[in-house]
């Protein structure tokens, strides 16, 4: 008996997805709700388990395929049916039988003369891998069995990678080419003349769908910039103090970011229109503050939505940024996760931006650009002081919002957060 692997529903706003990387080859024995393949759409991966234990049998979307919604992916008989792969893909000869049965017996290991040999190892043996974690396994050719893996059921994370190639590094840093990552020399899959190789790849879902964004965003949009700089010398210190007993109180750091949505939140609330949208002919007013805060992963830029943030703690914040972040390297976001919003704040001084204009997030109307925190001469009551700077950056949908507007939105950012008491007496 045979169990179909469906592509497991997709919101209305995503039409397909692409056939990323299959983990199992037909003829595999495989276990109910491992992982069997990766599907990539303009936002998240997702993963696709086995709905039984059994033997994978034809595979009905190669991968690069586009499929959508509830389309067959695969077959799977059940264990002990004797499932036969269709022709024209290899299996191990011994598909029906029990993988480790193989492994445990070297008797049939002699006898196969080196066939069974490839089949030796077991299916449940195979580590479980994160997709971030899985892509950078295969760039640097790493062994899967030798990183130690911190997630349920001994499952890999990137982290769990990046610590293993640490520790290597730190044991044997000029005997391993593998931990070169910054080597000039060119990839061994580059082609084209002497001297001056190239290589073309496609680009992925999310990078794809990212420029696609850009592109609408400035044709249907009359996006402006307005600057402004905060001494955030009053939030240091507040930090300062607090820290230790924050994190001993609430399990988490306390960073600047919260300090930055709580700032928002205030301002947004001073000036509905720029938490607004428009739709069509229409200026959609939210009473509501849901807050995207962009995130890097090893997919490209993502940004995830931080809901009802008027009604949540600093804590709280910063513990759904953790959360984001981890899941962002992971590869773990769900689309409910990226979708809405009525505002962004997007921090390239985490890069040592010192300036920069951010590009308007489509349907929002604003974007707050943070940046590096620099120690600047500053004149403060006619003496020359050090203070640590940050210059802020609002993007603003011109259409609907004018420029006093979004200067006084950004001038109150500014205010609040060089003196901390105004988020405690809402003035």
């Amino acid at each position: 008996m045979s169990s179909e692997v469906r592509v497991p529903a997709l919101p209305e706003s995503v039409a397909d997805a692409t056939v990323a990387t299959w983990h199992k080859r037909p003829g595999d024995s495989v276990k109910r709700e491992e992982n069997l393949v990766d599907l990539e759409t303009d936002k998240v991966v997702l993963e696709v388990p086995s709905p039984i234990d059994g033997i994978l049998g034809e595979i009905m979307a190669n991968e690069g395929d586009l499929v959508q919604s509830d389309a067959v992916l695969a077959l799977i008989e059940a264990s002990g049916t004797g499932a036969t792969p269709p022709a024209g893909q290899a299996s191990p000869p011994t598909q029906a039988a029990p993988a480790k049965a193989a492994s445990a017996s070297p008797a049939a290991k002699a006898a196969s003369a080196g066939s069974a040999a490839k089949a030796a190892p077991a299916a449940d043996a195979e580590p479980q891998v994160a997709p971030a974690a899985r892509r950078l396994v295969k760039e640097l050719n790493l062994d899967p069995h030798a990183i130690p893996g911190t997630g349920r059921d001994g499952r890999i994370h990137k982290a769990d990678v990046i610590a293993y190639l640490d520790e290597r590094e730190q044991a044997a840093p000029a005997k391993d080419p593998e931990l070169a990552l910054a080597s000039p020399a060119p990839s061994p899959s580059l082609t084209g003349e002497a001297g001056r190789p190239e290589q073309r790849v496609p680009m992925t879902r999310l990078r794809a769908r990212v420029a696609e964004r850009l592109v609408q965003a400035q044709q249907n949009s009359a996006m402006l910039t307005t600057f402004n700089e905060v001494d955030l010398k009053a939030v240091l210190a507040l930090r300062s103090r607090y820290k230790d007993q924050f994190e001993k109180t609430h399990a988490v750091r306390l960073g600047f970011m919260s300090f930055f949505v709580k700032a928002a939140v205030e301002a947004l609330q001073r000036f509905p229109v720029i938490n607004a949208s428009v739709d069509g002919d229409d200026i959609i007013y939210h009473g509501y503050y849901d807050i995207g805060i962009a995130v890097s992963s090893p997919r490209g830029l993502v940004v995830p939505i931080l809901r009802n943030c008027d009604q949540l703690s600093m804590a709280d914040v910063e513990q759904g940024i953790v959360a984001f972040g981890e899941k962002a390297q992971n590869g773990n976001l769900s689309y409910e996760e990226l979708t809405g919003g009525t505002f962004s704040i997007t921090n390239g001084g985490v890069f040592g931006s010192l300036l920069s204009t951010p590009i308007l997030n489509p349907p929002q109307s604003a974007i707050l650009g943070m940046h590096k925190i620099q120690e600047r001469p500053i004149a403060d009551k006619g003496e020359i002081k050090i203070a640590p700077m940050m210059y802020l950056a609002l993007t603003y949908d011109h259409r609907i919002i004018d420029g006093r507007e979004a200067v006084q939105f950004l001038v109150s950012i500014k205010e609040t957060l060089e003196d901390p008491a105004r988020l405690l007496l809402r003035i």
